[in-house]
């Protein structure tokens, strides 16, 4: 229906599907929203800006003391980084349909739920396209929706797409930055993906039961987590042990 070639009616049914994924994903505590929390701190030399209404009693003090503060008698607001950042890989290049593109919606969903707002969705093939990129501002219902839209061809270029991840996990402060490549890992274009998963600060593949011996190959020669998924709620169950 997401593709009925009457355009409201595949726009109806993609946001209904939409919802359906995000009622499915929505199941225990989100985790913490924002892109990083602002927090008042004693201020020093290694930087922050001067909150002036939390300094204004030092700042009162010293002046009917006719000196000035030291640094250390001020206050100052920083942001403390977020947790966790995410980049999920969508691979395209494959039967994108049935069971694996309900899963990727539900990995997508469950992005938008459970992580912080700095995740990013990109799909790839033999050239990677953005579904949401890591500061870009959309809904979790529109990123699912475009997810929906994805049919699969091309060829697979697992490097492409794992430098695609890195640029994106780069803008990042989080302390922990995940890549999660939802793929078979089978590459049939493009260079070795090895060099650049072993630069990645933490990947995880997810691969289709029924093809897991590529992702299993890479995921031994870089030392990255590995897991077998057989459909949407398997993908649900294998990604919040992920995520914590």
């Amino acid at each position: 229906m997401s593709q009925a070639t009457d355009l409201e009616l595949a726009r109806l049914a993609r946001r209904l599907a939409g919802r359906l994924v995000l009622d499915l994903t929505r199941s225990g505590r989100a985790r913490s929203r924002g892109v990083g929390k602002l927090v008042r701190v004693r201020s020093s030399y290694d930087g922050g800006d001067i909150d002036i209404d939390g300094s204004l009693e030092s700042l009162t003090a010293a002046r009917l003391e006719g000196r000035s503060p030291s640094i250390d008698e001020l206050v100052s607001t920083e942001w403390r980084r977020p947790g966790t950042a995410i980049c999920l890989l969508v691979d395209r290049s494959g039967s994108m349909n049935g069971g694996r593109l309900a899963s990727a919606a539900v990995a997508a969903a469950m992005c938008s739920w459970r992580a912080p707002p700095e995740y990013a969705v990109l799909a790839f093939a033999d050239r990677v396209i953005s579904i949401k990129e890591l500061k870009q501002h959309k809904s979790a219902e529109t990123v699912v929706s475009e997810v929906l839209t994805l049919r699969g061809h091309g060829t697979t270029d697992v490097e492409l797409a794992l430098r695609a991840a890195r640029a994106q996990l780069d803008q990042s402060r989080a302390a922990r930055k995940l890549t999660v490549l939802l793929s078979d890992a089978e590459v049939t274009t493009g260079a070795d993906p090895l060099p650049v998963a072993r630069s990645l600060d933490e990947l995880a593949i997810v691969a289709p039961a029924e093809e897991p011996q590529h992702a299993k190959a890479l995921a031994a020669r870089c030392g990255a987590k590995i897991a077998e998924v057989d459909g949407p709620f398997s993908v649900l169950d294998t990604l919040t042990s992920l995520l914590g």
